[in-house]
């Protein structure tokens, strides 16, 4: 028998096979197979990677994958790799993942603001602001009757909506507080100066249209509050669209031009309400904002895809399509209407409640959205895929 050290010996690594006691490479061959360690842990790596890389496979071909004319695949390997590893018509080895979140519980926090006080908060701004422009388009087409109705709807509505605005805030001093400063940068705080100035303008313009009194300032006050008008009418927008809500934040283009269009119909349809005997420039006011609604609507709608689904289904769906048939039957009836006061009237109603339904259906899909993960998740996705695109020469 050999001396451990001698040629054969236990010692000797390369004895394995001349039937004496095993050597190191011996044991390292039976412990980890004839390639050795290091050749298993590559080919486990080897493995994780095919493993991995089917994760990114769509309907079982991988991105960008396929073979070249070398005979490799994707992801550089002769021959192909395993199965499932990510060759046409093969099953994937790791399902898909989806855009859930954890046990499909919602990512962002749902807005905490409450109904009715915020939706009817956006109606009436809306409301006040397109009153204050129909006011002045009315006074300088000679109608006093549509313009005094106008500059007192403003008044009322822009009271209603700080008493709505006030009663979500909790305390009178919140909306005092935020008067203390003006931030260019926030909506909110543009918003309430904005309101704040049309609330006294409106107030001195239909105080002196009511009077008589003061015609001269109360003519200045009828250019001022048509002037912030449609800040008024529109900031509500931008206040919901600079949020991390997806439905809004994804709609921020179209938003704002849908609610100019939606108050400028309200208020329209007011003066239709009215004063159905005096309600000319109301009625040209009214259709040119329920045209301009319906096409911001639906480009919104086409341009947002998925995430569009909240202002589809459901609750939110089913306000923002009554809103839609009423709109368009008011204004539709508004046109062809004729000189009936009853029908003027009857179509002036449906426009103003189709605008409210609307500030109602948008706020709901919102906090749908923000409910489900999905809408949430895949928008974000869909825009780094669209900058990986973009990246590639």
């Amino acid at each position: 028998m050999s001396r451990p050290g001698e040629p054969g010996g236990a010692g000797d690594p390369g004895s394995a096979g001349n039937g004496h006691e095993p050597g190191l490479a011996a044991r390292v061959r039976e412990r980890w197979g004839v390639h050795g360690r290091g050749q298993h842990e590559r080919d486990q790596h080897e493995r994780d990677q095919e493993d991995a890389r089917s994760v990114d496979m769509h309907d079982g071909v991988r991105q960008g994958g396929g073979r070249d004319s070398g005979g490799r695949d994707g992801g550089g390997r002769a021959g192909g790799g395993r199965p499932g590893g990510g060759r046409r018509g093969e099953q994937l080895v790791v399902p898909r993942a989806q855009p859930d979140s954890y046990y499909g519980k919602p990512i962002i926090k749902e807005p905490v603001w409450h109904s009715p006080e915020v939706p009817g908060y956006l109606f009436l701004g809306g409301l006040a602001g397109a009153s204050s422009v129909l006011a002045g388009y009315a006074q300088a087409a000679g109608n006093h009757r549509q313009a005094q109705v106008s500059k007192i709807a403003a008044v009322g509505a822009v009271g209603l909506s700080t008493v709505a605005l006030v009663a979500d805030l909790g305390r009178p001093e919140r909306f005092v507080n935020m008067l203390r400063v003006f931030k260019p940068s926030s909506p909110m705080s543009v918003g309430s100066w904005l309101l704040s100035g049309l609330g006294g303008a409106a107030t001195a313009s239909a105080a002196s249209a009511v009077t008589g009194r003061l015609p001269r300032a109360g003519a200045a006050a009828t250019v001022g509050a048509m002037v912030l008008g449609p800040g008024v009418c529109t900031y509500t927008a931008a206040l919901i669209c600079d949020t991390a809500v997806p439905a809004w934040h994804e709609a921020h283009r179209e938003m704002p031009y849908m609610f100019a269009g939606s108050a400028a119909s309200a208020a329209g349809g007011l003066g239709m309400l009215a004063v159905p005997g005096h309600a000319g420039q109301a009625t040209r006011f009214a259709a040119l904002g329920a045209v301009a609604e319906l096409t911001a609507k639906h480009l919104m709608l086409g341009r947002l895809g998925e995430t569009a689904e909240p202002y589809r289904t459901g609750r939110p769906g089913r306000l923002l399509d009554a809103a839609e048939a009423l709109t368009v039957a008011g204004a539709a009836g508004a046109v062809l209407g004729g000189r009936s006061r009853v029908a003027t009237a009857i179509c002036g109603a449906a426009l103003l409640t189709a605008s409210a339904l609307t500030r109602f259906g948008v706020f709901e899909a919102g906090r749908a959205s923000a409910r489900d993960p999905k809408y949430t998740v895949r928008p974000q996705r869909e825009r780094l895929a669209a900058k990986a695109r973009e990246r590639v020469p």
